[in-house]
């Protein structure tokens, strides 16, 4: 196949890896409830956090194993394929033998990590591909956004119908994907790879990735933030359904799939600082705004606002990724940014929702909100540092 075909393919995977997860986003209380919880906000916090959790054990071992047998696809294939088996056996299993809630999350725990093999390597055959990377993480970013904007108001039609439903639907993206990244050429770097403890070395030596890893872990913590704490906002100050629930996220969604790709090939022209700094700011005042928001409008119009900003700072910090890491060392990097995003994933999830239940969510958006804006500031420094390397390796 060619680069072009191979990216299309690729952000194909990413955007049913995105979608088979969002659908699930929009009614996880009500979903919590069926599958043998006795509350609303924790049992929701749980099932998300089992989820990344196993991300941040298994994105790191999928990403090293992949780079030090320089192959990806196998991988990818097989996650896929087990997190579609798994999402059935969590939708199923618990109605058939009266599973307790605990083994749903060990279920769950499972899906995650065999999913991330898939998320997290067809990223890094994105990186793998020529064309600049720009536009490999801009492709990235429009099919995250696509996935995510597509899935939030299809998971909520699909609560309507029958609260299990998104887990199967979600099983049989899981299987299409298998099959999908069977297509692609396998173009992983062979040449020089020396095993694991070469691979991890050769990370060590590049420090400077934590710039791009800070910046991903507090951009997931935002997003793992309003996937719990920002859904049950909805629900509970405006008394939305989860199929209008589904509608504000996607508000968000639609914007930030839509500008991914053209901010992405932005940032191949005009370096990675700006875009991640301005953008960062920009972000963190808007999420708090969403939680001042006094009427259901606002709180809309403040979510398309943050999707067109988080579209501007995204690619540019998975391409800072690509910019900094060594060919051969390419799995792990991207893996490492998956971790850190999966960590602040984890942390927006958890401390979002123990913030919000014991100060309310109006503060919790402020704490998420002005995180973001406090590590743009801080980490200023470090990209005025890196953004000569960096435009470097965009002109190479």
């Amino acid at each position: 196949m060619t680069d072009r075909t191979d990216r299309g393919v690729l952000a194909g995977v990413i955007f049913a890896v995105l979608l088979a997860q969002v659908l699930l986003y929009p009614g996880v209380d009500r979903l919590v409830r069926r599958l043998g919880a006795t509350t609303d906000l924790n049992a929701s916090m749980w099932f998300l956090a089992a989820e990344f959790g196993a991300f941040v054990v298994f994105a790191g071992v999928w990403g090293v194993l992949s780079d030090a047998t320089g192959r990806r696809t196998p991988f990818i294939v097989g996650g896929a394929g087990a997190g579609g088996v798994l999402y059935a056996l969590i939708a199923w299993l618990p109605g058939a033998v009266s599973l307790p809630f605990a083994g749903v999350l060990v279920l769950r725990a499972l899906q995650g990590g065999a999913t991330i093999a898939a998320f997290s390597l067809a990223m890094t055959m994105l990186m793998d591909l020529g064309g600049g990377h720009g536009k490999n993480m801009g492709a990235a970013g429009i099919a995250i956004g696509s996935g995510t904007a597509l899935g939030a108001p299809l998971g909520g039609q699909l609560y309507e119908i029958q609260t299990t439903l998104p887990l199967y639907v979600a099983s049989a993206l899981s299987l299409v994907v298998a099959v999908a990244a069977l297509l692609v050429t396998d173009r992983a770097p062979s040449d020089g790879r020396s095993g694991l403890a070469a691979t991890v070395s050769g990370l060590k030596q590049r420090p400077t990735l934590g710039v791009p890893y800070a910046f991903g872990f507090i951009d997931r913590l935002t997003a793992g933030f309003f996937a719990l704490v920002g859904t049950l906002y909805f629900r509970e100050t405006f008394e939305l359904g989860p199929g209008e629930t589904g509608v504000m996220l996607a508000l968000f969604f639609g914007p930030f799939a839509l500008l991914q790709y053209p901010f992405g090939v932005l940032s191949d022209r005009i370096g990675r600082t700006a875009p991640i700094v301005v953008g960062s700011v920009l972000y963190g005042l808007t999420v708090i705004g969403v939680g001042q928001a006094p009427t259901v409008t606002i709180a809309g119009a403040g979510m398309v606002l943050t999707g067109v900003i988080g579209a501007l700072m995204a690619p540019a910090t998975m391409a800072l990724v690509s910019d900094l890491a060594g060919e051969t060392e390419r799995g792990t990097a991207m893996a490492g940014f998956n971790i850190f995003g999966s960590v602040g994933f984890l942390a927006g999830i958890i401390v979002g929702g123990t913030v919000a239940g014991a100060f309310g969510y109006p503060v919790a958006f402020l704490v998420a909100g002005g995180t973001e804006v406090v590590l743009a500031v801080l980490a200023l420094p470090g990209l005025l540092r890196l953004e000569k390397p960096a435009e470097g390796a965009v002109g190479g």
